[in-house]
C-alpha cells in the first residue's frame, strides 16, 4: 500500500498513535484504514498510498507525542533568568499539551535552554487568560518552540481549547 519517495501532490496529514499506526483516510472514497507505521519513524515521514478504489495520495505521518493545534493568537513573552527581563509581542503560532511555538517580529534575546513567561488569552468563550512558564527548546530566526515548564499544570480550560 506505500511507497516511499517525494512527490508532487500535496499530503494528508495522518497522527501516528502510541501504538505505532496510524488511521489512513482516502480523500476520494473515505475508506479508512489502520496501518502499521512504526518503521517509518526515523526515516520516511511521507508516502505515496495507493487506496482499494484506485486513488493514489500522499499521507504525512506526524509521529508527535501531542496534537498540535495551529493558532494566531497575540500575546507578550519575559524571558526569565540572569539580569533584568526582556521580552515583548508574540503571536503564538501553535500549541499542543507538551508545549506552545511563538513568532517574534525582529530581533530578540532568546536562547535554548533559556526559560520565559508567556501570557495570551485564548479564543474560546470565556477569552481565558494564560500564562505559563517554558524552557526554550529550539530557535529558527523568529519563531521559537517552547516546551511547557510543568506539563502536569495544563488546565482545564487549555486542555480543551486544543483537542483536535
Amino acid at each position: 500500500m506505500f511507497e516511499t519517495g517525494q512527490h508532487d501532490m500535496q499530503a494528508h496529514k495522518s497522527y501516528v498513535k502510541t501504538n505505532g499506526t496510524a488511521s489512513i483516510r482516502c480523500p476520494k472514497c473515505s475508506l479508512v484504514k489502520n496501518i502499521p507505521v512504526g518503521r517509518f519513524r526515523d526515516s520516511q515521514h511521507t508516502l505515496k498510498t495507493r487506496c482499494l478504489c484506485g486513488t493514489v495520495f500522499m499521507v504525512s505521518l506526524d509521529f508527535r507525542r501531542h496534537y498540535r493545534k495551529p493558532t494566531q493568537i497575540s500575546g507578550v513573552y519575559t524571558t526569565i533568568g540572569a539580569g533584568p527581563g526582556m521580552g515583548g509581542e508574540m503571536q503564538v503560532d501553535n500549541i499542543s499539551h507538551s508545549g506552545v511555538a511563538f513568532s517574534l517580529l525582529g530581533g530578540h534575546p532568546m536562547t535554548v535552554g533559556q526559560k520565559a513567561l508567556l501570557n495570551f488569552r485564548i479564543n474560546d468563550r470565556k477569552q481565558t487568560e494564560i500564562t505559563r512558564q517554558v524552557i526554550v527548546r529550539r530557535i529558527h530566526t523568529n519563531e521559537i518552540g517552547c516546551e511547557f515548564a510543568n506539563t502536569n499544570e495544563i488546565g482545564k480550560d487549555l486542555g480543551f481549547f486544543i483537542q483536535p
